[in-house]
């Protein structure tokens, strides 16, 4: 089997909320997606997605995507997709960089390996564990009360665990985590994400102003020391995000007891291979995981799923259901949440059938 084709599609999402907000001041209204199908000689494609959200938030651009799939293409037509270690080495030799571009090409290659075998994803990564999972909601940042009241609809819907969007000031952020607080049941998780918004002197206000309360903080500070040095003032469960780029860099979180939890974006580091390469490693030392990715819709949710579906349970800390805030839908029979939990899908490949009408024309094809 030989690489033949690769097609680059670009749709936008709007939100269903409108707006979502994060630290410094940042919002988006709409996302900018990147499919990428893997097509082959022998007839079978696969899928993969890559949603940056928006140009500010890590090393990522969708308008991007294109021009790095047309730097790895020529490398990679004639390749066989079954070999995808070979693939992930290959895209890094010519390539430097550049993670969120290689991602959705080794998620495709995942999806032709399901599909030539006839299992899903999740059987190919060591087996399933769960058939479902609980889910987060990201809460955007808004008002003290706002936030609260947004908290307390969404636990009508079956979420449990929330990620309050904080890194605006100490106050505010401490008057929004309080707030949400307030409206929470026993069994409920909060989670204050800065998105790395506050500096260090910031963090440690907040860390301290809320030191009594139930709360993890994630990703507090720009940088690794700034964040090490906000873990060393406070004894609240702390959550690594966009340091975390891959095993070096959490090796060495492990080795200065950075964390407690990490957040393991699949486009972050590379793709489905070295997330699972990761998260095998979470699981061997004992670190437990939010499996997630920047943005995304359908293909992106149900790559999720597979990876959340092969995980032991145990080390599940969270994840999410990027579908369900967006308003387009690529694959009818890809996963929907219920009552704040997310199945995984079973069938071969991501367990999807993406609506290629729904792609409209490609932006890039190579041959």
């Amino acid at each position: 089997m030989k690489i033949n084709r690769i097609d680059v599609f670009q749709v936008t999402y709007k939100l269903l909320d409108e707006r979502y907000a994060w630290s410094k001041g940042h919002a988006v209204t709409s996302f900018l997606t990147n499919i990428v199908k893997v097509s082959t000689d022998e007839g079978i494609a696969g899928f993969g997605e890559v949603c940056p959200l928006g140009s500010a938030y890590m090393d990522a651009h969708a308008r991007g995507v294109p021009s790095g799939v047309e730097e790895l293409g020529a490398a990679l037509i004639g390749q066989d997709p079954l070999r995808i270690r070979a693939i992930n080495t290959l895209m890094d030799a010519v390539l430097g960089g550049h993670n969120y571009v290689k991602s959705p090409l080794d998620i495709a290659c995942w999806d032709i390996l399901g599909k030539v075998t006839g299992s899903s994803v999740a059987t190919l990564q060591g087996g399933r564990y769960v058939e479902e999972y609980p889910l987060y909601r990201a809460i955007s940042q808004q008002s003290p009360a706002d936030m609260a009241a947004d908290v307390s609809r969404y636990r009508g819907e079956g979420y449990r665990r929330f990620q309050l969007k904080v890194g605006g000031t100490p106050d505010d952020d401490i008057k929004r985590i309080k707030a949400v607080l307030k409206v929470l049941e026993p069994g409920d998780v909060l989670v204050a994400d800065a998105n790395t918004g506050w500096e260090q002197h910031s963090a440690i206000r907040v860390v301290n102003g809320v030191a009594e309360d139930d709360v993890y903080i994630e990703a507090p500070c720009p940088t690794y020391e700034e964040c090490l040095a906000v873990r060393e003032h406070t004894r609240l469960p702390m959550v690594l995000d966009e340091v975390i780029t891959g095993v070096m860099p959490f090796l060495r979180a492990l080795t200065d007891r950075a964390m407690d939890v990490i957040n393991i974006k699949i486009s972050r580091v590379g793709g489905l291979t070295k997330a699972i390469q990761l998260r095998n490693l979470c699981e061997s030392v004992g670190v437990v995981m939010t499996l997630e990715d920047s943005w995304g819709g359908d293909i992106t949710t149900a790559t999720i799923a597979q990876l959340v579906g092969s995980t032991r349970p145990e080390f599940l800390f969270t994840s999410t259901d990027f579908n369900s805030y967006i308003d387009v839908a690529l694959a009818d029979d890809a996963p929907r949440r219920k009552a704040g939990r997310l199945a995984v899908p079973t069938g071969p490949g991501l367990g999807i059938h993406v609506n290629e009408k729904a792609l409209g024309k490609p932006v890039v094809t190579l041959t």
